[in-house]
């Protein structure tokens, strides 16, 4: 089997369980127009051949630059050199992440542009350069990765205090999806980098983990301070209610190509001029990677174009068309039941979940074993998506609700559980998180929230991604906390190692 099938392979995996819940639903529940029907299944295969091209792409291209980076600023010993590229290259790979771009997409639609989507990227984008910088940083100084979140968070907890539902709900989704395919190979690439020049093999293990942690808050602090500042007082959101069109099938993909090529194109050619610079400069001209990092960056870039097409052309409006029809059922059990299904299905067909559990599995030495894991990832993001259906038809349940006693138990069990463990979950929100929830599920919640009289779009609509990202913070520490229990019982230290 090729790369590229292994790839798509993956990607079908990702698209097909909701693939196949939409047709079920069309059949019975939610039935959709032909015209729909067909563009969302034209759209499912734009995203699967986009997404295994781009995870090709991002293989090859952007995690040896990351791997590369992470290395040379280790060796130069300059912090400042450290603190210049990571602001640099933090900045370069969030605006290109495409889950950030389908997330601004849809603030910016759903707010009639009060809140723009460069707007969004961009604060996004710096919050995140500048949490990669510290946690750089962390990573040389050997600080404590469980001091640097517990000042983060509690930052986030007094920030959250002044932020309006919408803005701390859209803060909290763009720390889940700014983590994206994109973001979390290159920044987990620069993390070995670094954290291989040090001696100690398992000090070098667990620095390979939270980086994506601590970078991850840049956004949320960076879209709550943006509210405070700019305070743009009480916004509502809406989506139109999607009908049946005469246009040909193929006429939204023709509009969106032109626009989502040009944007991408502005978003990757920056990583690929300041790459050209950093391996003539900091790697003295070697030549032996670079053509075929050329290379994965074009694969990159051409998968992003056709996911992003099939996402806006076909994909999430009959997101929206579904939400709101089976919200219109006035069901609370239907629409309850199908976000759970929703749950289980993403995060069981995510092809990073499935890496996740198989490394958890090798770093504790088969104690916690990747079924328990899956199990229990599934289980858990299943009931985030069912209480955000909860929270979007009971008048008066917040996200803060849900997100308050959830990072707090977090940051709890973060004093008690092993290093390792502690890395692993903070930086699996992103993983959780994917493609899938960034479009179908995000646009699934926004057509119920449109559907059910006294909710907001804007602030009931956004948040799902939250509350799916904050779930394995929570699930993976209680496994840490179970192996921590059986490696004492069994005689096996918390690396994995035997007495």
């Amino acid at each position: 089997m090729t790369v590229l099938s292994k790839k798509i392979k993956e990607a079908g995996y990702s698209v097909l369980p909701i693939v196949l819940l939409v047709l079920l639903l069309h059949f019975t529940a939610a039935p959709l127009a032909p015209l729909q029907l067909a563009r969302f299944l034209l759209g499912a295969l734009f995203i699967v051949l986009g997404l295994a091209i781009f995870l090709l792409g991002v293989e090859v291209g952007i995690a040896p630059i990351g791997q590369l980076m992470g290395s040379a600023l280790a060796k130069s010993n300059q912090i400042v050199l450290v603190i210049a590229a990571g602001l640099l290259f933090g900045f370069l790979i969030s605006a290109a992440e495409p889950d950030l771009h389908i997330l601004a997409g849809q603030v910016d639609e759903v707010t009639g542009s009060a809140i723009a989507k460069l707007q969004i990227v961009g604060v996004v984008s710096v919050g995140i350069s500048v949490m990669l910088t510290v946690g750089l940083i962390r990573i040389v100084y050997n600080v404590s990765l469980k001091l640097i979140l517990t000042i983060l968070y509690g930052m986030i907890f007094i920030l959250s205090l002044f932020t309006t539902p919408a803005f701390l709900a859209i803060s909290f989704d763009a720390s889940g999806s700014t983590t994206g395919a994109l973001a979390v190979p290159f920044i987990l690439a620069v993390a070995v980098g670094v954290a291989s020049i040090k001696k100690s093999s398992a000090a070098s293990e667990e620095d390979s983990f939270g980086l994506v942690a601590v970078t991850s808050t840049g956004a949320i602090l960076a879209v709550m301070i943006m509210s405070i500042l700019t305070a743009p007082g009480k916004i509502r959101g809406d989506i139109p209610v999607l009908a049946e069109d005469s246009q040909s099938m193929l006429a939204p993909f023709a509009h969106a190509a032109p626009q989502v090529a040009l944007e991408i194109l502005m978003a990757l050619a920056p990583i690929l001029f300041i790459f050209l610079a950093f391996q003539k400069f900091l790697l003295n001209g070697q030549r032996d990677q670079r053509g075929k990092i050329l290379v994965g960056l074009f694969y990159s870039y051409s998968g992003l174009v056709l996911l992003l097409t099939g996402v806006h052309a076909g994909f999430m409006d009959v997101g929206a068309v579904m939400g709101y029809r089976i919200a219109l059922r006035h069901d609370p059990a239907l629409l309850a039941g199908i976000g759970f299904v929703l749950g289980l299905f993403t995060v069981i067909a995510e092809p990073a979940v499935h890496a996740l559990t198989d490394q958890i599995q090798e770093v504790t030495s088969g104690y916690v074993r990747r079924r328990i894991v899956l199990g229990a990832l599934s289980l858990g993001i299943g009931l985030a998506i069912c209480l955000s259906m909860l929270r979007i038809m009971i008048s008066g349940l917040h996200l803060w609700h849900f997100l308050l006693p959830g990072y707090a138990l977090s940051l709890l069990l973060m004093r008690i559980v092993p290093n390792l463990f502690v890395g692993i979950a903070f930086d699996s929100g992103g993983v959780a998180s994917g493609p899938m929830t960034a479009t179908f599920v995000l646009a699934f919640a926004q057509g119920a929230a449109k559907a059910i009289s006294g909710a907001d779009v804007l602030a009931d609509g956004f948040g799902i991604i939250a509350m799916v990202a904050m779930t394995p913070l929570v699930t993976l520490q209680l496994l840490g906390l179970l192996y921590k229990i059986k490696s004492r019982k069994g005689g096996v230290r918390e690396d994995g190692s035997n007495e």
